[in-house]
């Protein structure tokens, strides 16, 4: 018991450092003005054809493909720029609880913050729709326009796919899948930043997300100028090798391919978490914490 409530007190004293600081508050500024500028083309698309749409369709639309997921993912490198979190007052921790203690109020912080920020990321593109939607678990007008005469807008799945789901069932796996690539990205923050410094994890986590653009298959065929076989092979390669594609809805399998499907999705993140969480566990057993008076 003892050990939880430690825990909590290291990540409450991460979560207090929010107030009044404008990293926080610039992160989920732009958070918040890119949802607006990704969910216009939905609420255009909606309004030229006089139509309502559903109130997670937004959501559901605009984060079900990987080029959305990684530009809100993106932004989670400045709000936690901070990593390793070692301020003024880790010294007085470190004093009173164990380095076990330590890193698992990081983790217990890193992984809250990262649930409250997709949550946020959801909600504001739930507001930003909301005028014209209606709260009903059920596909709108706007849905079925787009399913069968198709747009600029990209459905996450086929309509056959779509049809045997809800709004707020897609939108939660969505939500899931995020969150699972986000922490993923955060937590390869964290073991960087305690391994090599502040500066590792923040370029551990550009390269992370350089490799996911990379892995895109759209820009992968590009790349390589495959045949319609071979595009088919590297669709299914990259969609197994990129943690991005792991979290993009429409690249798993519901029946008909050999994509991951979303329980295999769920292993292999899950895997890499706990991997993860295991290296950074690891490397704290022997980090070397140095303060100059009370600070780092």
């Amino acid at each position: 018991m003892r050990f939880f409530r430690q825990t909590l007190a290291v990540a409450g004293y991460n979560f207090r450092q929010w107030e009044r600081n404008p990293r926080i508050v610039i992160t989920f500024l732009l958070d918040f003005i890119l949802c607006f500028l990704l969910s216009d083309k939905v609420v255009a698309f909606a309004k030229a054809h006089e139509k309502t749409t559903q109130l997670a369709e937004a959501f559901v639309w605009t984060f079900g493909n990987s080029s959305s997921i990684l530009l809100t993912s993106v932004l989670l490198i400045l709000l936690f720029a901070d990593m390793p979190f070692l301020t003024s007052g880790t010294p007085f921790y470190l004093v009173r609880i164990s380095r076990r203690v330590w890193v698992a109020g990081q983790a217990l912080y890193v992984t809250a913050a990262t649930g409250l920020y997709m949550a946020f990321t959801f909600l504001s593109t739930v507001v930003l729709c909301m005028r014209n939607s209606f709260p009903g678990d059920k596909w709108s007008p706007t849905a079925v326009i787009l399913g069968y005469q198709g747009s600029n807008v990209v459905l996450p799945a086929s309509l056959k796919v779509m049809e045997a789901t809800t709004p707020y069932r897609c939108a939660a796996v969505i939500f899931l899948l995020m969150l699972l690539y986000a922490l993923v990205l955060v937590f390869l923050m964290l073991v960087f930043s305690l391994y090599k410094g502040q500066a590792a994890g923040v370029v551990s986590a550009f390269i992370f997300t350089i490799y996911g653009i990379l892995l895109d298959p759209n820009t992968f065929m590009k790349l390589f100028k495959l045949s319609e076989v071979e595009k088919y092979k590297a669709n299914v390669a990259v969609g197994w090798l990129s943690p991005l594609n792991h979290a993009t809805y429409a690249m798993h399998n519901f029946g008909h391919d050999l994509l991951p499907t979303l329980s295999q999705t769920g292993i292999v993140l899950g895997v890499l978490l706990a991997f993860l969480g295991i290296a950074a566990w690891r490397i704290m057993q022997n980090y070397n914490f140095s303060f100059t008076g009370t600070e780092m």
